[in-house]
């Protein structure tokens, strides 16, 4: 029994998350030599390298500042102070009280979405762990990731963010037309500002030129509407623009910095959120200005509450959605089916919902939340960060279509719906942030596997039937 019990235990660890391993301090498993300020460096280096990819993939401050102790208590270095603000990281350890602390500090001077990355560097912690590999062995296999080209071509991410712009303008209501524009537009949008970024633009303007992009092709087709023989729902067309454009921002990590305890990075995340949106809105606003100039007027927005009978197809809509930002964010193929249920709930809940009349903003929340303990249960499966399933998850989710109605009230004067229309999409933002943060907290607060609670009833009896043993033998 007791062989076969530590059996399992080795099988269950081998295949434990890094949500589940992280929660408790790790014994060190390969301790170093605290006097040998060379390999103390190594390790320090190693855990803020770790921390920079965390970082530059959007995951919040407090949870990058986990995984860095993480890594460095398992080599010994137990008594660590790390500080993780916007773009950098400071860490400091304790040697004892005759050696002075060492110290080192990790700017990141990128942002990327590439959830590839991101799961092997997630795998690499636990393997750190698991196998106690060598600072110099974990450092080779660090460098082997973050130089690694990406899994797929520029143009399968191309095509992925043309996808998901359709998906989402087939779960606003659109129809195949709507989303065979919007899959076009949003094919043109990511390959001029993939351009401009290798000239160097700021990404602030490129969400200005995304934004214009956006608009302008659905409000040509809506004034030359009857010489095509054609109808169309230009809104639905930007809206699914402006989503797009949307999930490329850390919504997710700036909220979570601000509940977990970060404030000024949140403070830092959110001001870059809310920069970017105002690069998008400038844009649609620009397009919508010089299609008013030509002569051209958009219709009025007509909101379209969606049904129980729609659920299905809607579902699917979100689901494809989801799938196809995780796969233009160059994930894994395991990831890819955990984004499609993540979506496939997210989208199902937030309708289902919002047919009960509670309001947008606390549907949003629902369905964040449970699309964060999905993520979270579900990373134990995939064995992917908990990230990739949250923000693909709420990706359908955005409120692109109240942004582009609240911009559309205030550029026709209704001053009053326009601001109640930006402010709804502000509260839904923040609702689903927050929802995948109690979502992921749920998750890690249930993080120990039902397997393992098996091993731990069976190591029970024996520890007490000891116990009980060693009193008579003494007698």
């Amino acid at each position: 029994m007791a062989k076969f019990t530590e059996a399992l235990t080795r099988l269950t660890g081998n295949r434990q998350a890094t949500v589940d391993t992280v929660t408790s301090a790790p014994a060190p498993l390969q301790p170093i030599d605290l006097t040998d300020d060379a390999v103390v460096a190594e390790v320090l280096d190693l855990a803020v390298r770790v921390g920079e990819v965390l970082l530059a993939s959007g995951t919040a401050a407090m949870d990058t500042a986990e995984q860095v102790q993480f890594i460095a208590a398992t080599y010994g270095l137990a008594q660590c102070d790390v500080d993780v603000t916007y773009n950098s990281i400071v860490l400091s350890a304790y040697r004892g009280p005759t050696r002075p602390p060492a110290s080192t500090m990790r700017i990141v001077h990128y942002r990327s979405m590439d959830f590839t990355r991101l799961a092997a560097v997630d795998r690499l912690t636990r393997r750190i762990r698991r196998e106690a590999i060598t600072p110099d062995q974990a450092h080779d296999a660090l460098t082997a990731i973050t130089t690694a080209p990406h899994p797929y071509n520029r143009w399968t991410a191309t095509m992925a963010w043309a996808a998901m712009a359709a998906s989402v303008s087939v779960l606003l209501g659109g129809g195949f037309l709507v989303a065979t524009v919007a899959f076009l537009t949003t094919m043109v949008i990511d390959r001029v500002n993939r351009v401009l970024n290798r000239f160097g633009l700021p990404f602030f303007f490129q969400q200005v030129v995304g934004g214009l992009i956006a608009a302008a092709p659905a409000a040509t087709l809506y004034t030359f509407q009857d010489q095509l023989g054609i109808s169309i729902r230009p809104s639905l067309v930007i809206a699914a623009g402006v989503v797009v454009l949307l999930s490329g921002l850390s919504l997710v990590g700036s909220v979570q910095d601000a509940i977990m305890g970060a404030p000024i990075t949140a403070v830092a995340r959110f001001f870059e959120v809310v920069m970017m949106t105002g690069g998008i809105i400038a844009g649609v606003a620009i397009s919508l200005r010089m299609t008013g100039m030509l002569g051209s007027t958009l219709p009025p927005i007509n909101v379209e509450v969606s049904t129980i009978t729609q659920l299905p197809i809607l579902m699917l809509s979100g689901a494809c959605a989801s799938v196809f930002y995780a796969l233009a964010c160059y994930a894994e193929r395991r990831a890819l089916t955990a984004a499609f249920l993540g979506g496939a709930a997210g989208s199902g809940v937030s309708i289902f919902v919002q047919t009960l009349d509670v309001g947008p903003v606390i549907a949003a929340a629902i369905a964040a939340t449970v699309v964060g303990l999905a993520g979270g249960l579900m990373a134990r499966r995939a064995l992917t960060p908990p990230l990739v399933v949250a923000v693909a998850g709420i990706t359908p989710l955005l409120p692109g279509l109240s942004l582009y109605r609240g911009l559309y009230a205030l550029l026709n004067d209704q001053v009053l719906i326009g601001l109640t229309a930006l402010l709804s999409a502000f509260g839904i933002g923040c609702a689903l942030a927050a929802g995948v943060t109690l979502g992921e907290w749920g998750a890690r607060t249930l993080r120990r596997p039902r397997i393992l609670m098996r091993v731990d009833s069976l190591r029970r009896p024996m520890v007490r039937k000891r116990k009980r043993r060693v009193p008579v033998t003494e007698k």
